[in-house]
Protein backbone atom coordinates (compact mmCIF):
# COMPACT_ATOMS: atom_id res chain seq x y z
CA UNK A 1 0.00 0.00 0.00
CA UNK A 2 1.13 3.20 -1.09
CA UNK A 3 0.28 6.54 1.16
CA UNK A 4 1.62 10.34 -0.38
CA UNK A 5 2.28 12.19 2.82
CA UNK A 6 3.38 16.36 2.69
CA UNK A 7 6.89 17.13 5.16
CA UNK A 8 10.28 15.88 6.65
CA UNK A 9 8.02 14.59 9.64
CA UNK A 10 5.49 12.42 7.72
CA UNK A 11 8.67 11.12 6.19
CA UNK A 12 10.42 10.11 9.03
CA UNK A 13 7.59 8.34 10.51
CA UNK A 14 6.73 6.77 7.60
CA UNK A 15 10.10 4.64 7.80
CA UNK A 16 10.29 4.55 11.95
CA UNK A 17 6.15 2.79 10.83
CA UNK A 18 7.39 0.16 8.46
CA UNK A 19 10.72 -0.73 10.54
CA UNK A 20 8.55 -1.20 13.18
CA UNK A 21 5.74 -3.19 11.60
CA UNK A 22 7.48 -6.81 11.59
CA UNK A 23 7.47 -7.10 15.43
CA UNK A 24 4.45 -5.59 15.92
CA UNK A 25 2.73 -7.55 13.36
CA UNK A 26 4.32 -10.44 15.30
CA UNK A 27 3.11 -9.11 18.28
CA UNK A 28 -0.47 -8.66 16.97
CA UNK A 29 -0.64 -12.53 16.25
CA UNK A 30 -0.74 -13.09 19.71
CA UNK A 31 -2.30 -10.19 20.88
CA UNK A 32 -4.60 -9.00 18.16
CA UNK A 33 -3.97 -7.61 14.60
CA UNK A 34 -1.74 -4.39 14.92
CA UNK A 35 -0.68 -4.04 11.38
CA UNK A 36 -2.68 -0.85 10.30
CA UNK A 37 -0.45 0.98 12.72
CA UNK A 38 2.35 2.40 10.43
CA UNK A 39 -0.42 3.95 8.23
CA UNK A 40 -1.96 5.40 11.57
CA UNK A 41 0.88 7.02 12.53
CA UNK A 42 1.43 7.90 8.66
CA UNK A 43 -1.88 9.88 8.81
CA UNK A 44 -0.92 11.79 11.72
CA UNK A 45 2.39 12.54 10.91
CA UNK A 46 0.62 14.25 7.65
CA UNK A 47 -1.85 15.98 9.96
CA UNK A 48 1.19 17.18 12.18
CA UNK A 49 3.40 18.59 8.98
CA UNK A 50 -0.14 20.18 7.46
CA UNK A 51 -1.55 21.62 9.90
CA UNK A 52 0.83 22.05 12.92
CA UNK A 53 2.93 25.69 10.70
CA UNK A 54 -0.72 26.97 9.63
CA UNK A 55 -1.47 27.30 13.80
CA UNK A 56 2.32 28.69 14.23
CA UNK A 57 1.37 31.19 11.84
CA UNK A 58 -1.60 31.99 13.33
CA UNK A 59 -0.56 32.16 16.69
CA UNK A 60 2.19 34.79 15.11
CA UNK A 61 -0.40 37.15 13.50
CA UNK A 62 -2.39 37.19 16.76
CA UNK A 63 0.65 38.54 18.88
CA UNK A 64 1.31 41.50 15.37
CA UNK A 65 -2.01 42.68 15.65
CA UNK A 66 -1.92 42.66 19.62
CA UNK A 67 1.60 44.61 19.92
CA UNK A 68 1.63 48.32 20.70
CA UNK A 69 1.63 50.33 18.01
CA UNK A 70 4.14 52.87 16.92
CA UNK A 71 1.56 55.17 14.68
CA UNK A 72 0.18 57.96 17.56
CA UNK A 73 2.99 58.61 19.37
CA UNK A 74 4.25 61.82 19.69
CA UNK A 75 8.18 62.48 19.01
CA UNK A 76 8.89 63.13 22.48
CA UNK A 77 7.18 59.15 23.64
CA UNK A 78 9.32 58.07 20.42
CA UNK A 79 12.70 59.38 22.28
CA UNK A 80 11.36 58.27 25.33
CA UNK A 81 11.04 54.25 23.94
CA UNK A 82 14.25 54.28 22.27
CA UNK A 83 15.68 55.47 25.52
CA UNK A 84 13.89 52.44 27.41
CA UNK A 85 15.28 50.05 25.13
CA UNK A 86 19.00 51.44 25.36
CA UNK A 87 19.11 53.10 22.03
CA UNK A 88 20.00 56.87 21.72
CA UNK A 89 17.39 59.14 22.09
CA UNK A 90 17.89 60.39 18.30
CA UNK A 91 16.58 56.98 16.98
CA UNK A 92 13.25 58.52 18.23
CA UNK A 93 13.37 61.21 15.82
CA UNK A 94 14.50 58.48 13.15
CA UNK A 95 11.45 56.33 14.04
CA UNK A 96 9.44 59.60 13.68
CA UNK A 97 10.71 60.26 10.20
CA UNK A 98 9.87 56.90 9.40
CA UNK A 99 6.34 56.96 10.51
CA UNK A 100 5.52 60.80 9.69
CA UNK A 101 7.38 61.13 6.45
CA UNK A 102 7.89 58.05 4.56
CA UNK A 103 4.65 56.34 5.81
CA UNK A 104 6.58 52.85 6.45
CA UNK A 105 4.15 49.87 6.99
CA UNK A 106 6.92 47.52 8.88
CA UNK A 107 9.78 48.18 11.19
CA UNK A 108 12.22 46.25 9.12
CA UNK A 109 12.03 48.85 6.65
CA UNK A 110 13.44 51.68 8.52
CA UNK A 111 16.89 51.41 7.35
CA UNK A 112 18.98 53.55 8.90
CA UNK A 113 18.46 51.92 12.40
CA UNK A 114 20.27 49.48 13.09
CA UNK A 115 18.98 45.63 12.59
CA UNK A 116 20.07 45.13 16.00
CA UNK A 117 17.23 47.97 17.31
CA UNK A 118 14.85 46.62 14.65
CA UNK A 119 14.62 43.90 16.28
CA UNK A 120 14.20 45.05 19.71
CA UNK A 121 11.45 47.47 18.19
CA UNK A 122 9.53 44.67 16.41
CA UNK A 123 9.89 42.49 20.04
CA UNK A 124 7.11 44.86 21.57
CA UNK A 125 5.79 47.23 18.98
CA UNK A 126 4.47 47.32 15.00
CA UNK A 127 3.65 50.38 12.82
CA UNK A 128 0.24 49.85 13.23
CA UNK A 129 -1.18 50.14 9.89
CA UNK A 130 -3.95 48.37 9.25
CA UNK A 131 -5.30 48.31 5.59
CA UNK A 132 -9.28 48.97 4.99
CA UNK A 133 -11.00 45.46 4.45
CA UNK A 134 -13.50 46.58 2.46
CA UNK A 135 -14.11 49.80 0.23
CA UNK A 136 -17.17 51.33 -1.77
CA UNK A 137 -17.62 53.25 -4.86
CA UNK A 138 -20.25 55.74 -5.66
CA UNK A 139 -20.95 56.80 -9.07
CA UNK A 140 -19.99 60.44 -8.09
CA UNK A 141 -16.22 59.04 -6.97
CA UNK A 142 -16.75 58.97 -3.84
CA UNK A 143 -14.96 55.99 -1.59
CA UNK A 144 -16.14 54.83 1.89
CA UNK A 145 -13.68 52.78 3.15
CA UNK A 146 -14.22 49.98 6.32
CA UNK A 147 -11.07 50.16 8.81
CA UNK A 148 -10.28 47.36 11.76
CA UNK A 149 -9.66 48.76 14.98
CA UNK A 150 -6.41 47.01 16.24
CA UNK A 151 -4.76 49.45 18.74
CA UNK A 152 -7.44 49.44 21.52
CA UNK A 153 -7.12 45.71 21.58
CA UNK A 154 -5.84 44.09 24.89
CA UNK A 155 -3.63 41.15 24.42
CA UNK A 156 -6.12 38.62 25.81
CA UNK A 157 -9.12 39.71 23.09
CA UNK A 158 -9.48 41.55 19.93
CA UNK A 159 -11.22 43.93 19.45
CA UNK A 160 -13.43 43.09 16.73
CA UNK A 161 -14.67 46.16 15.74
CA UNK A 162 -14.86 48.67 12.54
CA UNK A 163 -14.79 52.23 11.65
CA UNK A 164 -16.15 53.45 8.15
CA UNK A 165 -14.09 56.22 6.34
CA UNK A 166 -15.02 58.66 3.66
CA UNK A 167 -12.70 59.63 0.62
CA UNK A 168 -14.39 62.86 -1.60
CA UNK A 169 -12.50 63.95 -3.92
CA UNK A 170 -13.12 67.33 -6.07
CA UNK A 171 -11.13 68.53 -8.38
CA UNK A 172 -7.96 69.80 -7.37
CA UNK A 173 -9.69 69.32 -3.69
CA UNK A 174 -9.28 65.79 -1.66
CA UNK A 175 -11.34 65.57 1.66
CA UNK A 176 -11.17 62.42 3.88
CA UNK A 177 -14.04 62.42 6.53
CA UNK A 178 -12.70 60.32 9.40
CA UNK A 179 -13.83 58.63 12.22
CA UNK A 180 -13.21 59.47 16.05
CA UNK A 181 -15.45 56.68 17.60
CA UNK A 182 -16.85 53.16 16.64
CA UNK A 183 -20.83 54.48 16.84
CA UNK A 184 -21.85 57.41 18.96
CA UNK A 185 -23.26 58.12 22.50
CA UNK A 186 -25.00 61.51 21.29
CA UNK A 187 -28.07 59.68 19.78
CA UNK A 188 -29.31 62.50 17.36
CA UNK A 189 -32.55 61.73 15.49
CA UNK A 190 -31.28 62.21 12.16
CA UNK A 191 -28.08 60.35 12.50
CA UNK A 192 -27.27 56.89 11.47
CA UNK A 193 -24.76 56.06 13.38
CA UNK A 194 -26.53 57.14 17.19
CA UNK A 195 -28.78 54.54 16.12
CA UNK A 196 -25.74 52.05 16.20
CA UNK A 197 -25.42 52.96 19.42
CA UNK A 198 -21.85 53.54 21.15
CA UNK A 199 -19.01 50.83 20.59
CA UNK A 200 -16.06 52.49 22.29
CA UNK A 201 -13.71 55.35 21.50
CA UNK A 202 -10.92 55.15 19.25
CA UNK A 203 -7.11 55.29 20.16
CA UNK A 204 -4.81 57.86 18.37
CA UNK A 205 -3.54 55.14 16.13
CA UNK A 206 -6.89 54.28 15.20
CA UNK A 207 -7.30 57.61 13.77
CA UNK A 208 -4.60 58.72 12.12
CA UNK A 209 -4.26 54.56 10.24
CA UNK A 210 -7.53 55.82 8.25
CA UNK A 211 -5.29 58.75 7.00
CA UNK A 212 -1.47 56.48 6.80
CA UNK A 213 -3.04 53.21 5.05
CA UNK A 214 -5.66 55.41 2.74
CA UNK A 215 -4.62 53.86 -0.67
CA UNK A 216 -5.12 58.24 -1.46
CA UNK A 217 -3.23 59.30 1.26
CA UNK A 218 -0.60 61.70 -1.18
CA UNK A 219 -3.62 63.10 -3.08
CA UNK A 220 -5.40 64.27 0.27
CA UNK A 221 -5.75 67.93 0.93
CA UNK A 222 -8.16 68.32 3.59
CA UNK A 223 -9.09 66.46 6.84
CA UNK A 224 -12.51 66.83 8.78
CA UNK A 225 -13.90 64.89 11.85
CA UNK A 226 -17.20 64.43 10.89
CA UNK A 227 -17.54 60.68 10.35
CA UNK A 228 -18.89 58.28 13.04
CA UNK A 229 -18.60 59.38 16.72
CA UNK A 230 -18.24 62.94 18.55
CA UNK A 231 -14.69 64.31 18.75
CA UNK A 232 -15.46 66.40 21.93
CA UNK A 233 -15.95 62.88 23.98
CA UNK A 234 -12.85 61.65 22.84
CA UNK A 235 -10.85 64.40 22.81
CA UNK A 236 -7.57 63.55 23.82
CA UNK A 237 -6.94 61.16 21.54
CA UNK A 238 -8.23 63.66 18.67
CA UNK A 239 -5.69 66.09 20.24
CA UNK A 240 -2.96 63.38 19.89
CA UNK A 241 -3.96 62.96 16.17
CA UNK A 242 -4.15 66.61 15.37
CA UNK A 243 -1.23 67.50 17.11
CA UNK A 244 0.79 64.75 14.79
CA UNK A 245 -0.60 66.22 11.65
CA UNK A 246 0.04 69.19 12.59
CA UNK A 247 3.60 69.01 14.00
CA UNK A 248 7.16 69.60 12.65
CA UNK A 249 8.00 66.17 13.14
CA UNK A 250 4.27 64.36 12.04
CA UNK A 251 2.82 65.16 8.79
CA UNK A 252 3.37 69.04 9.00
CA UNK A 253 -0.17 70.03 7.81
CA UNK A 254 -1.08 73.31 8.86
CA UNK A 255 -4.20 73.55 10.69
CA UNK A 256 -6.29 75.42 8.32
CA UNK A 257 -6.62 71.91 6.47
CA UNK A 258 -8.26 70.48 9.35
CA UNK A 259 -11.73 70.54 11.06
CA UNK A 260 -13.42 69.13 14.08
CA UNK A 261 -16.88 68.98 14.23
CA UNK A 262 -19.12 68.92 17.78
CA UNK A 263 -22.71 69.08 19.06
CA UNK A 264 -20.80 71.48 21.85
CA UNK A 265 -19.75 69.01 24.77
CA UNK A 266 -19.18 71.36 28.07
CA UNK A 267 -15.90 71.60 29.00
CA UNK A 268 -14.29 69.81 26.62
CA UNK A 269 -15.30 72.11 23.58
CA UNK A 270 -13.29 75.09 25.24
CA UNK A 271 -10.12 72.89 25.72
CA UNK A 272 -10.30 72.35 22.28
CA UNK A 273 -10.30 75.76 21.33
CA UNK A 274 -7.41 76.65 24.09
CA UNK A 275 -5.34 73.70 22.57
CA UNK A 276 -6.04 73.55 18.95
CA UNK A 277 -5.83 75.84 16.07
CA UNK A 278 -8.18 73.62 13.85
CA UNK A 279 -11.20 75.11 11.99
CA UNK A 280 -14.24 74.36 13.91
CA UNK A 281 -17.63 72.94 13.17
CA UNK A 282 -20.72 73.06 15.23
CA UNK A 283 -24.05 70.89 14.48
CA UNK A 284 -26.44 73.86 14.95
CA UNK A 285 -29.43 71.87 12.93
CA UNK A 286 -31.82 74.20 14.89
CA UNK A 287 -31.76 77.33 16.53
CA UNK A 288 -34.70 77.13 18.94
CA UNK A 289 -33.50 75.16 22.04
CA UNK A 290 -36.76 73.23 22.50
CA UNK A 291 -36.36 71.93 19.08
CA UNK A 292 -33.18 71.52 18.67
CA UNK A 293 -32.90 69.28 22.07
CA UNK A 294 -35.46 66.92 19.99
CA UNK A 295 -33.08 66.85 17.37
CA UNK A 296 -29.87 66.48 19.31
CA UNK A 297 -30.40 65.43 23.21
CA UNK A 298 -26.70 66.96 23.73
CA UNK A 299 -28.65 70.05 23.66
CA UNK A 300 -29.68 69.81 27.24
CA UNK A 301 -26.19 69.43 27.98
CA UNK A 302 -24.82 72.72 26.51
CA UNK A 303 -27.29 74.76 24.70
CA UNK A 304 -26.93 76.30 21.05
CA UNK A 305 -26.99 79.44 23.11
CA UNK A 306 -24.29 78.84 25.56
CA UNK A 307 -22.22 77.06 22.74
CA UNK A 308 -22.54 80.56 20.44
CA UNK A 309 -21.22 82.35 23.88
CA UNK A 310 -18.74 80.64 24.36
CA UNK A 311 -17.38 80.85 20.55
CA UNK A 312 -17.55 84.58 20.87
CA UNK A 313 -14.75 84.81 23.30
CA UNK A 314 -12.41 83.66 20.26
CA UNK A 315 -10.97 85.01 17.64
CA UNK A 316 -12.51 83.88 14.35
CA UNK A 317 -11.37 86.89 12.24
CA UNK A 318 -7.62 85.16 10.82
CA UNK A 319 -6.77 81.98 10.32
CA UNK A 320 -8.71 79.97 11.89
CA UNK A 321 -12.54 78.97 10.56
CA UNK A 322 -15.90 78.60 12.32
CA UNK A 323 -18.88 77.15 10.43
CA UNK A 324 -22.08 75.62 11.50
CA UNK A 325 -23.31 72.88 9.91
CA UNK A 326 -27.71 72.72 9.40
CA UNK A 327 -29.41 69.79 8.18
CA UNK A 328 -32.80 71.06 6.54
CA UNK A 329 -35.67 69.13 7.51
CA UNK A 330 -39.07 69.70 5.53
CA UNK A 331 -41.57 71.86 6.96
CA UNK A 332 -39.60 71.79 10.37
CA UNK A 333 -36.64 73.74 10.40
CA UNK A 334 -36.43 75.48 7.18
CA UNK A 335 -39.42 77.88 7.77
CA UNK A 336 -38.87 82.43 7.67
CA UNK A 337 -38.94 81.78 11.44
CA UNK A 338 -35.69 79.65 11.57
CA UNK A 339 -34.14 81.91 8.95
CA UNK A 340 -34.48 85.07 11.58
CA UNK A 341 -33.32 83.14 14.46
CA UNK A 342 -30.28 82.12 13.07
CA UNK A 343 -29.65 85.43 12.14
CA UNK A 344 -30.37 86.83 15.44
CA UNK A 345 -28.26 84.00 17.39
CA UNK A 346 -24.90 84.40 15.01
CA UNK A 347 -25.44 87.98 15.06
CA UNK A 348 -21.70 89.43 14.71
CA UNK A 349 -19.86 86.28 14.85
CA UNK A 350 -17.29 85.84 11.85
CA UNK A 351 -18.81 82.49 10.49
CA UNK A 352 -20.29 80.85 7.80
CA UNK A 353 -23.41 78.33 7.54
CA UNK A 354 -23.55 75.13 5.82
CA UNK A 355 -26.47 74.23 4.48
CA UNK A 356 -26.74 69.90 4.15
CA UNK A 357 -29.60 68.13 2.57
CA UNK A 358 -31.69 65.35 4.90
CA UNK A 359 -30.60 61.72 3.55
CA UNK A 360 -33.28 59.56 5.00
CA UNK A 361 -32.80 56.87 7.60
CA UNK A 362 -35.01 53.81 8.54
CA UNK A 363 -37.82 54.78 11.27
CA UNK A 364 -37.02 58.05 11.59
CA UNK A 365 -40.13 60.37 10.94
CA UNK A 366 -38.41 63.55 8.99
CA UNK A 367 -37.90 64.53 5.52
CA UNK A 368 -35.64 66.49 3.22
CA UNK A 369 -36.48 70.08 2.55
CA UNK A 370 -37.08 70.33 -1.54
CA UNK A 371 -34.27 72.78 -3.43
CA UNK A 372 -36.40 76.31 -3.63
CA UNK A 373 -36.67 76.28 0.18
CA UNK A 374 -33.19 75.23 0.73
CA UNK A 375 -32.40 78.07 -1.98
CA UNK A 376 -34.60 80.88 -0.24
CA UNK A 377 -33.44 79.99 2.78
CA UNK A 378 -29.48 80.37 1.84
CA UNK A 379 -30.35 83.37 -0.04
CA UNK A 380 -31.86 84.96 3.12
CA UNK A 381 -29.23 84.28 5.42
CA UNK A 382 -26.99 85.55 3.04
CA UNK A 383 -28.83 88.87 2.40
CA UNK A 384 -28.81 89.33 6.24
CA UNK A 385 -24.61 89.06 6.58
CA UNK A 386 -24.47 85.03 7.67
CA UNK A 387 -22.33 83.58 4.70
CA UNK A 388 -24.33 80.49 3.32
CA UNK A 389 -23.75 77.52 1.13
CA UNK A 390 -25.40 74.88 0.02
CA UNK A 391 -23.21 71.66 0.67
CA UNK A 392 -22.84 68.95 -2.50
CA UNK A 393 -24.57 65.80 -1.16
CA UNK A 394 -22.02 63.12 -1.99
CA UNK A 395 -21.70 59.44 -1.65
CA UNK A 396 -25.43 59.22 -1.01
CA UNK A 397 -25.37 55.45 -3.48
CA UNK A 398 -23.26 54.16 -0.80
CA UNK A 399 -24.74 55.43 2.42
CA UNK A 400 -21.60 57.73 2.89
CA UNK A 401 -23.22 60.79 2.77
CA UNK A 402 -23.75 63.01 5.96
CA UNK A 403 -25.48 61.18 8.98
CA UNK A 404 -25.63 57.45 6.84
CA UNK A 405 -22.51 56.34 8.26
CA UNK A 406 -22.75 53.15 10.41
CA UNK A 407 -20.87 49.39 11.12
CA UNK A 408 -23.26 48.07 12.93
CA UNK A 409 -23.99 44.91 10.28
CA UNK A 410 -20.35 44.63 10.29
CA UNK A 411 -19.44 43.89 14.20
CA UNK A 412 -22.89 42.08 14.06
CA UNK A 413 -21.71 39.84 11.66
CA UNK A 414 -18.20 39.33 13.42
CA UNK A 415 -20.01 38.49 17.14
CA UNK A 416 -22.38 36.10 15.37
CA UNK A 417 -19.68 34.24 13.43
CA UNK A 418 -17.96 34.16 17.53
CA UNK A 419 -20.55 32.81 18.98
CA UNK A 420 -21.05 30.26 16.15
CA UNK A 421 -16.96 29.28 16.52
CA UNK A 422 -17.41 28.92 20.42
Amino acid sequence: MRVDFPGYAGGFLWLCGWKISLPIRHFGKKYGNLSALPIILVIFADYYATYRPNAVRRRKKMTEETKEPLIGKTLEELRALARELGMPAFVGGQIARWLYVQHVKDINEMVNISKKHRELLAQRFTVGCHAPIDAQYSKDGTIKYLFPVYAGASKEKLRHEFVETVYIPDGDRATLCVSSQVGCKMNCLFCQTGKQGFEGSLTAADILNQVYALPEVDKLTNIVFMGQGEPMDNLDNVLRATEILTADYGWAWSPKRITVSSVGVRKKLRRFLDESDCHVAISLHSPIPEQRAQLMPAERGMGIEEVVKLLREYDFTHQRRLSFEYILFGGLNDTPTHARAIVRLLEGLECRVNLIRFHQIPDVPLRESDEERMEAFRDYLTHHGVFTTIRASRGQDIFAACGLLSTSKEIGEVREKQRHDA
